[in-house]
């Protein structure tokens, strides 16, 4: 191998000197170009010309080379900067490192430092199978739950995709025993269900899922970028925002005002509020003609 390789060096620098484009050289032997440009640039520059360079060539790739080794604190800021952004990928980390301490790394060589302390996902399960969507032809059937941002304080949300009837609950953080409590809580309300469906977020990952069939037959993940798939919740978010808690940001001390706020909304909202999908029937109307008690 080295001596066809040496073989090229000598040919794409004969060539070079008789006129012909790197371009061309490059092509011609099914070397990279800036292979040929690299070449060209250090024969040029080596005090003895080609023949200086063939030796020094030569050398380099004789024995193994030795393995660049990534310094602990450099691992630690990866590690540190995976977890600040919920799980975020490689690419991302790559920005953020760069951004932050002026450090740059390849992404393959940040997923390697991960891979030492995470179990990553693979690849092929990106595009894994998911279950079917149920269509819900009862109340209880399928139930969706996602979580809404308002600044420093998170909406935990769930939503019977049939009675249309809801469950929200505030939280001053998005982690997954803050799930898991919303889990509980829900439930109280929706009782049990055959299908379970969230997005991917953090909130619904970790004590969330260690609990989650005690609640629901099946649990599903919606699909990255298919909101449709969580169209329902989706459509209460915006309800949520426009009728009730509106677009502002806000701090943990104020939930106790929004809980009030909130409360009072449900109430207008189950018993009251008419709805196009449910024939201008309320959810509780829904519920009632199913033998199934209603909180509010």
């Amino acid at each position: 191998m080295g001596v066809i390789q040496t073989t090229k060096i000598v040919l794409c620098w004969e060539l070079f000197e008789q006129g012909m484009q790197k371009g061309h050289i490059a092509q011609k032997f099914g070397v990279h170009r800036e292979t040929v440009r690299e070449w060209i640039r250090l024969i040029s520059q080596h005090p003895e010309g080609l023949l200086g360079f063939l030796e020094q060539y030569r050398n380099a790739k004789k024995g193994e080379r030795t393995k660049r080794k990534v310094d602990g604190l450099l691992k630690a800021r990866i590690w540190s900067l995976r977890e600040k952004n919920n799980d975020c990928c490689g690419q991302k980390i790559a920005y953020y490192l760069e951004q932050e301490y002026g450090q740059s790394l390849g992404v393959k060589a940040i997923y390697k430092i991960l891979s030492e302390k995470y179990k990553l996902r693979s690849k092929w399960k990106k595009n894994l199978k998911r279950g079917e969507l149920t269509i819900a032809t009862k109340p209880r059937q399928v139930i969706q739950m996602d979580s809404v941002h308002f600044g420093m304080v998170f909406a935990f949300t769930g939503v019977d995709t049939f009675a249309k009837d809801v469950s929200v609950k505030l939280y001053p953080t998005l982690t997954s025993t803050d799930g898991q409590n919303f889990l509980e809580y829900s439930f109280t309300r929706f009782g049990h269900t055959d299908l379970l469906q969230t997005d991917g977020g953090p909130e619904f990952k970790g004590e969330f899922r260690k609990n989650v069939f005690s609640f629901a037959e099946r649990f599903r993940v919606a699909r990255p970028y298919k909101k449709n798939e969580q169209s329902y919740i989706e459509s209460f978010n915006r309800t949520l925002r426009k009728e009730c808690l509106g677009w502002g940001n806000f701090h943990p001390k104020d939930i106790p005002n929004l809980e009030k706020e909130l409360n009072e909304y449900l109430i207008y909202y189950h018993t009251k509020r008419a709805h196009l999908s449910l024939n201008m029937q309320t959810p509780n109307d829904i519920l009632k003609q199913h033998k199934l008690m209603a909180d509010f």
